[in-house]
């Protein structure tokens, strides 16, 4: 594994600036103010994700993804030594909105990769575009950034969140004996989860036995939530939630005493990376829609499950396979954008054809986003810990 310097400068309270370079990689420098500029062979490459705040384990995630996909091409993307300055998004648009452009005004990124809150990239979307530089997204999950708002110059290779709400629709109208509830956290996300998976449940066949939004970052208690859920009569729920209301709200279900009886379903965010690890044996039987599972029992996800674990003594997420796809498609397109611009970059990416990635094969679709297989998950016990068993693929919503 290469080792990282790295040098924090405080811009203001929240937002750090950090500039990290490959040690023994030719070319590679430290472009600060009055220092050495890089090679003609370099490429800088902005990375914004999340350093501190609520969503730095996610941020931690994407960086070592990234940085695994560099490890294992030598630090370089294209045939160019990539030289990282990393920005910290912090927990929304009012950080991550100056530090993006500041990757691109002053530290002049070729193009900036990361993105975990779906309001700082819908913030930056003007930016971008009429820069012509390029976003390119590994988690924001808006469906407005490839929809109504597309730009030519954002990408994704993550997930719009009403595609993988919506890919577990026909399954539950399938599995649920009776009407499904549906609950989720009260912000742009939880309401995007609960129509896309709404839409498909419906026209599946499925009948909704209720629907109720949570105050999003304020309940830790969900037993009036879990009442109401029993007094319905539902046969099943499906919720959308994520970090530790994810922790609470599925601990809570079970000491309810409705895991036993009511299923619970979800996008996967419900149970991945630490999230389950929290939750324990409490999330055994949890079935969730995701594009990713460390257990898919396939070649290439077996070696490279194997080699993170190796470079970072912990399993891959599904935020870490994301950001090591967009290492990925940045490759592939850097070798054929010699001038590095955005319009090459935008030119280069429609053409990068199918990933080979330990999600499984992908292609961008012609909104930039990623037309990827969904996998239906089941938490299971595996020795002492929990994973999340893939139990079959569902088809993957257009």
């Amino acid at each position: 594994m290469g080792v990282l310097s790295v040098i924090r400068h405080s811009l203001r309270p929240g937002t750090a600036v950090v500039l990290l370079a490959l040690s023994g990689c030719a070319g590679s420098s430290l472009n600060q103010s009055g220092g050495e500029q890089p090679t003609a062979t370099a490429v800088k490459i902005g990375l914004l994700v999340p350093l501190s705040g609520v969503y730095a384990p996610l941020g931690e995630d994407m960086r070592n993804g990234f940085q695994f996909y560099l490890d294992q091409h030598s630090g370089k993307l294209g045939g160019r030594t990539v030289e990282i300055v990393a920005a910290d998004e912090g927990e929304g648009p009012q950080t991550g909105v100056p530090a993006a452009q500041k990757l691109v005004t002053q530290d002049q990124a070729t193009a900036v990769v990361g993105v975990v809150n779906s309001a700082t990239a819908l913030g930056l979307r003007n930016f971008f575009h009429e820069s012509k530089k390029l976003l390119l997204i590994a988690n924001a999950g808006a469906d407005a950034i490839t929809g109504a708002q597309k730009s030519d110059y954002v990408w994704r290779t993550s997930f719009s969140n009403g595609k993988v709400a919506a890919a577990l629709g026909p399954a539950v109208a399938k599995e649920a004996d009776g009407g499904v509830y549906l609950i989720a956290a009260d912000y742009a996300a939880g309401k995007e989860m609960i129509a896309g998976f709404r839409k498909t449940f419906e026209a599946a066949g499925g009948k909704v036995a209720g629907e109720k939004y949570t105050p999003f970052g304020k309940t830790q208690d969900f037993q009036p939530f879990l009442s109401a859920i029993r007094g319905s009569g539902a046969k099943a729920v499906y919720s959308f939630y994520a970090g530790a209301e994810a922790v609470s709200f599925v601990k809570q279900y079970r000491q309810f005493g409705l895991a036993d009886n009511t299923p619970l379903y979800g996008t996967g965010f419900l149970t991945e990376g630490g999230v389950l690890d929290a939750q324990g044996e409490a999330a055994v039987g949890v079935k969730t829609s995701l594009h990713y599972s460390t257990e898919l029992d396939t070649p290439r996800n077996k070696e490279f499950v194997a080699a993170f674990r190796k470079a970072y003594n912990e399993a891959p997420t599904v935020y870490a396979v994301q950001a090591y796809d967009a290492a990925a498609v940045l490759d592939k397109a850097l070798a054929n954008a010699p001038g590095g611009t955005g319009d090459e970059l935008v030119k280069a990416l429609g053409g990068v054809g199918p990933v080979d990635s330990p999600r499984g094969q992908w292609s961008f679709d012609a909104n930039h986003d990623p037309q990827q297989t969904y996998y239906l998950r089941e938490v299971k016990s595996s020795g002492e810990a929990v994973v999340n068993a893939v139990a079959g693929q569902l088809s993957a919503a257009q």
